[in-house]
């Protein structure tokens, strides 16, 4: 009996080795799984540049799931607070920072030339001194561009305001972005016939007063993709509606949120596309320096009219447009 006992018990204990080395706890296959820490630095908070993030962040989570973790950080519109978070992302040696705007990506930039620097929402960064080509970036940084063709944008007005002969840019002074779009649109309007007056913004503060003056001078207005006015498109609607005065303008939310009509790209597909690219850094070796700056093509861009405020004008939609 002792000797059947100390059998069954020897059997036991290689049954529960057994199930032991076979536990997922022990597979190292799971023990051998790399987890990234990603840092993402938000210029500001604004639909578009929100809904940017979440498509950076779906796309990665699908490629990577629970190997990724994120870091993410708003800047509230301060380059400060970017410098500071960016700073923040390299002493915490993250492996790759995704930067969503222009002066994000700058921040990101001046902050290390080693970690790989995933860039949204810029608008060109070859002109904004990021890059050294479109091609071949040519360091650290490459990541998705939001231009558009200004060209779709001034039809607009041909096609829902044809008795405008003057148009205001309104931009903010501080957003290197969107002086690089106020000039290229100020180019194109001017070789198309028509007089064109620039607005800047220094601040918040400075829409009413600003704004309130150029209705006084202009027959209606478009707005770049500018991270200023996003955040305070509500306030801006609110003068320029009351004073009968549209707003053409280059995004999608900004348009929702109170202007009238645009040609946008999707935000979420544009940060969904910075998502991929940081996937090629982190899982398959693919060097930034290397990457070429991705642009949509105009097949990409979708017409958004705001009926409310068309109403409120008393525009009528041509059917051609809808």
């Amino acid at each position: 009996m002792k000797k059947h006992s100390k059998l069954a018990i020897i059997s036991l204990i290689l049954i529960l080795l057994l199930a032991a080395c076979n536990s997922p706890a022990s597979n190292p296959d799971n023990e051998g799984a790399t987890k990234f820490k990603v840092g993402i630095l938000q210029l500001a908070e604004h639909p578009a540049l929100d809904t940017a993030t979440q498509g950076f962040m779906d796309a990665l989570t699908e490629e990577l799931e629970s190997q990724v973790e994120f870091d993410l950080q708003n800047a509230q519109g301060e380059q400060t607070n970017a410098t500071t978070i960016a700073i923040k992302f390299v002493n915490d040696r993250v492996d790759l920072i995704m930067a969503n705007a222009t002066n994000a990506v700058k921040a990101a930039k001046e902050a290390t030339s080693d970690i790989p620097v995933v860039g949204t929402s810029v608008t060109d960064y070859v002109q904004s001194s990021i890059v050294e080509s479109n091609e071949k970036p040519g360091a650290n940084v490459t990541g998705a561009s939001d231009n558009n063709p200004v060209d779709m944008q001034i039809d607009l007005f041909e096609a829902l305001l044809p008795d405008t002969e003057v148009i205001g840019i309104v931009y903010a002074s501080a957003e290197e972005n969107s002086e690089i779009q106020a000039q290229e649109a100020k180019a194109v309007m001017e070789a198309r016939g028509y007089e064109v007056k620039l607005y800047t913004v220094a601040d918040s503060n400075e829409i009413q007063t600003v704004v309130g003056k150029a209705c006084t001078e202009v027959d209606a207005f478009y707005v770049p993709t500018d991270n200023l006015i996003a955040s305070n498109v509500p306030v801006m609607s609110n003068i320029t509606t009351a004073a009968g005065k549209a707003v053409i303008t280059a995004e999608e939310s900004m348009c929702m949120n109170g202007f009238l009509a645009t040609f946008s790209i999707s935000y979420y597909d544009l940060g969904y596309q910075a998502g991929l690219m940081a996937k090629e850094i982190l899982v398959d070796g693919q060097d930034p320096a290397e990457m070429p700056i991705f642009h949509f093509d105009s097949s990409n861009l979708k017409l958004i009219i705001n009926d409310e405020i068309a109403e409120a004008l008393n525009i009528e939609i041509p059917e051609g447009l809808r």
